[in-house]
């Protein structure tokens, strides 16, 4: 009897369809027949088992069955082309049409598309109205246009993206083309000026030689002129000696009385009968009559260069002798054991002096005691080392510049920004004389070892010598073109020494306020100048960092150190005189080691150092910074 069995198609071209198509797939009835004749007659033939086709279990993959059924063959040649030509043979078949439009249609989703094109096609293929012959292979054109798509639109986004890199390596060429320009053009301009100014070096060479034999000649003329001037002035006073005799003479004959012979002593002499004796009027030797002598010039003071013209205070102090010995060279002769080092100074204590720049330090003479000046117009009196505060003053309207003890501790001298000098009182805890008379912002000042003078240099180009008993100015030092950045006494001397931004130094007379000797060396603005303890030394520094001792004696350079190129702001000996501490601008305290020449450095501030000093034992060193604060050294 015939059966009827429903059977379900699978498309195996379909792999990319969703599963749920794949269950709904259309079912269509297929008639199988099948015959009623009997089996009971057919003879089975038994197989025996033959263990050479088993399979063990690590040959359960088709290549290892593959391989075994080969090697039973002998067929090795079938083993290694087999899988490849089995792969060529996958990886090429041709899909067929109907199964191409159904895998387009669940790729693009059409379900009731589906649906009825299956519904007609298989009714079509029941009816044999479909023929075999027609339907043919999807041609491998439409698959190889598909991949050729496919590689057109990644060529495409590669030549996209290296379009990109080609215009941003465009873009980068050109900027370095420009750089190259601009520098090749400003490597062009250094040339021209290298050389511009190679040119100018040697035509300067070329004039400072030809003036070399006028210089030399000048110096020779200037020292022949100084000879006729000592020898003039020998002569001027003898023959002012002369003339004084020669008045006694002459006065003596107009009152009557004998002149006794030449070396003979007039007691011996009796005055003649009726002459009277003669009594010298109490005058003054200035204010005697001159009688001219034929032949001698008469004696004029206005003309004498040592005697000061000016009107004479009746408050105005005398300074002392210059033949004064300095008590402090046994305390110098006794420290020369005692060497400053930079390896020996350690940080010891940090004072925050100011909100603003440290401007200058003071030490007192004979005690423990520190005085900063700083920008906020204040100075503050300090014990050290503990850095306790002692007292403060205010007065001056504008930054201060500077400050000095009095040399019996009991007063202090400041310096402003307001071109005044002040002079403040401690026993009195005021300000007791205030000094009017630059014309602008003073830089510093300093007490003469007697203390009845101060004086004081400006940014006017003028150094003065202030009285403090009369409370006025002496003197006026004249003689710099330029700003007048320090200015200092020579202990227990009359002697005056300066420091200006026209690069020259240069030692005055305070007594009669004529410049002595002037220093040529340095290349820049000299900012400080100080003296060693013995007075033989002066060490300067300039704007540049460049540091200069001088002998004063030959007036010459002894020793030349760059400490640059931050400008050095102040230096000084220490009481040995074998060390020099100079205040940089690049935050630190450079030590100058003479006997060696090498410079150390101690590194602290935060900003420039301002000014810097030794105790009176050279135990200590001090700085003051832009920072505000004080360092301490030990």
């Amino acid at each position: 009897m015939p059966t009827v069995h429903c059977t379900q198609r699978r498309h195996w071209g379909a792999m990319a369809a969703p599963a749920e198509q794949t269950r709904q797939g259309p079912y269509y009835l297929d008639k199988v027949s099948i015959a009623e004749e009997s089996e009971d007659d057919y003879q089975y033939e038994e197989v025996p088992a033959d263990d050479q086709w088993s399979l063990t279990e690590g040959e359960e993959n088709l290549e290892a069955a593959v391989k075994a059924m080969c090697e039973q063959t002998g067929d090795m040649l079938t083993v290694a082309q087999g899988p490849t030509s089995a792969r060529q043979l996958l990886s090429h078949k041709p899909e067929v049409v109907d199964d191409f439009i159904r895998n387009f249609l669940i790729k693009m989703g059409m379900g009731k598309t589906m649906d009825c094109f299956q519904t007609e096609w298989f009714e079509m293929e029941q009816r044999g109205l479909l023929n075999a012959a027609d339907v043919g292979f999807v041609p491998d054109v439409y698959t190889h246009n598909q991949l050729l798509d496919n590689e057109i639109r990644s060529v495409q986004r590669e030549r996209d993206n290296y379009r990109q890199a080609a215009f941003r390596a465009a873009e980068t060429l050109v900027k370095l083309q420009k750089e190259r320009d601009f520098h090749r053009m400003q490597h062009k301009r250094v040339v021209q000026e290298k050389n511009r100014l190679i040119e100018d070096i040697r035509r300067l060479k070329k004039h400072y030689a030809s003036y070399e034999p006028t210089v030399r000649q000048l110096n020779d003329k200037c020292q022949a002129a100084l000879k006729q001037k000592m020898l003039v002035s020998l002569e001027r006073d003898r023959a002012v000696s002369q003339i004084t005799g020669l008045e006694a003479t002459l006065r003596n004959l107009q009152s009557g009385r004998e002149v006794p012979p030449q070396g003979a002593p007039s007691s011996q002499w009796p005055a003649r009968e009726g002459s009277v004796p003669h009594r010298r009027p109490k005058c003054s030797p200035d204010r005697e009559p001159r009688q001219h002598v034929e032949g001698v010039a008469p004696y004029d003071p206005a003309k004498d260069p040592t005697k000061h013209t000016a009107s004479k205070h009746p408050r105005d102090s005398e300074f002392p002798v210059d033949t004064r010995v300095n008590p402090y060279l046994s305390h110098a002769k006794g420290q020369s054991a005692h060497v400053s080092k930079a390896s020996g100074f350690r940080l010891t204590n940090s004072l925050k002096a100011s909100d603003l720049p440290v401007s200058s330090l003071a030490m007192h003479p004979r005690k423990q005691i520190i005085v900063t000046a700083s920008d906020d117009r204040f100075w503050k009196m300090w014990g050290f080392p503990n850095g306790e505060i002692i007292m403060t003053g205010e007065g001056h309207s504008d930054w201060l510049s500077g400050c000095c003890f009095h040399p019996d501790g009991s007063k202090l001298a400041t310096s402003s920004g307001d071109t005044t000098v002040r002079v403040w009182d401690f026993s009195k805890a005021e300000c007791m004389l205030t000094l009017e008379g630059h014309t602008h912002a003073v830089w510093g000042c300093s007490f003469h070892s007697c203390g009845d003078f101060v004086a004081s240099c400006s940014m006017d180009n003028t150094s003065k010598v202030w009285d403090l008993n009369s409370q006025r100015c002496r003197f006026t030092l004249h003689g710099h073109v330029d700003s007048v950045n320090s200015i200092t006494f020579l202990p227990f001397s009359n002697t005056l020494l300066t420091s200006s931004a026209d690069k020259t130094l240069s030692l005055w007379d305070a007594r009669t306020g004529l410049c002595g000797q002037t220093f040529y060396g340095h290349l820049h603005s000299c900012n400080h100048a100080a003296f060693n303890l013995l007075g033989d030394t002066i060490v300067s520094c300039d704007s540049y960092g460049g540091v200069k001792l001088w002998d004063v004696r030959k007036v010459a350079v002894m020793l030349s150190v760059d400490t640059g190129p931050h400008p050095a702001n102040q230096a000084t000996f220490s009481p040995s005189g074998r060390t020099v501490a100079i205040a940089s601008n690049d935050g630190s305290v450079k030590l100058l080691d003479l006997a060696s020449s090498e410079v150390s450095s101690l590194v602290g501030h935060e900003d420039a150092v301002q000014s810097v000093i030794f105790d009176h034992k050279g135990e200590y060193l001090l700085s003051g910074g832009s920072d505000g604060k004080m360092l301490i050294w030990s």
